[in-house]
């Protein structure tokens, strides 16, 4: 007999389990010392299982409906990327050497990263599989850790930021023209934020296309996204609206084009939403946080069911508990 003080459902299996197929209840002790239909050492027993909870149930099911959707935009975002790679041709022999600063290799990076996270998570709960939860909770340590770090850094280096931003939209501006995901990127933040430049509409000065000793048309100009209103009749997109209005002085280029650049619009739109920002950012980690207690939770009840197979089936004497 096992001792008294072990765990009340590992005893409640056992008493089931040793007491079956006896009328009165009662166990009699069969050859080897062991309980009837039992052995001392490997005897047969029946099916092993825990206890049915209908919370665990429900988080595991919520921990694979989320992984699930996740991985799915994962796979979305790493599509979108590898379909911006082949659209651009930019494994062409000619383009490979400037595919570091591609951006659809982001793209490509966040939906590797987030579907392989997400689908280890998703199979491992509906597999039990320990090795790919512990993968997947790991993943979202890192990953929480990761984001916790990043908010420090922004907020301690705040002034080296706004310098490094600076000076990724004065390259941006300078290849507008050359690059097409450059262009993309300054016509949309233009648009967005109504502003144009980097700090003043000035700033196309740099550009040799839009410089004021271009050959071109285009010279002492803007794009048309630096324009107030860059549709003709509300319907046509008007690319010469920003044409020679870097000639004009501040207060009649003000009514065809922003003056304001881009850093400053920036700066104002997030304070502005910095309350939605922050709830989202508070939403989002917390939902890492929760997927991870409920994959820790399923590792937990594996151990568990481990315990009790150990327990009720090699006969060794020790407690089961949950954490």
């Amino acid at each position: 007999m096992l001792k008294e003080d072990k765990d009340p459902e590992v005893s409640s299996v056992l008493t089931r389990e040793d007491t079956a197929g006896v009328p009165d209840g009662n166990p009699e002790p069969a050859e080897g010392g062991g309980p009837s239909g039992t052995s001392a050492r490997g005897g047969n027993r029946l099916p092993v299982s825990r206890p049915f909870i209908l919370t665990d149930c429900l988080l595991k099911y919520l921990l694979i409906f989320s992984n699930l959707i996740f991985s799915v935009v994962g796979l979305v975002t790493l599509a979108l990327g590898l379909w911006g790679l082949a659209e651009k041709e930019s494994l062409a022999q000619e383009k490979i050497g400037h595919i570091g600063t591609d951006p659809m290799l982001l793209f490509i990076t966040l939906g590797l990263m987030l579907s392989l996270l997400c689908l280890s998570g998703c199979v491992g709960a509906v597999r039990e599989n320990e090795c790919l939860l512990q993968a997947f909770s790991a993943g979202l340590l890192v990953l929480v850790s990761a984001q916790v770090l990043a908010a420090i850094v922004l907020y301690t280096l705040q002034g080296q930021i706004e310098g490094y931003v600076r000076s990724v939209m004065l390259t941006a501006i300078s290849r507008y023209q050359d690059d097409l995901d450059f262009r993309f990127i300054v016509d949309e933040i233009q648009t967005g934020l109504q502003c144009c430049g980097a700090d003043t509409y000035q700033d196309w000065e740099i550009n040799i296309y839009f410089n004021c000793s271009a050959p071109g048309v285009q010279a002492c100009g803007v794009p048309a996204s630096c324009c107030i209103d860059p549709l003709e009749n509300g319907t046509v997109w008007n690319s010469q609206c920003g044409l020679d209005t870097r000639l004009l002085n501040e207060f009649s280029a003000q009514s065809v084009v922003f003056l304001g650049g881009c850093l400053g619009g920036a700066a104002r739109w997030i304070e502005r939403h910095a309350g939605v920002i922050g709830t989202v950012e508070v939403v989002f980690l917390g939902v890492q946080v929760l997927s991870t207690c409920i994959a820790m939770r399923q590792l937990d009840n594996i151990h568990y069911e481990k315990c009790l197979v150990s327990v009720l089936q090699v006969d060794t004497f020790c407690t089961c508990n949950r954490h």
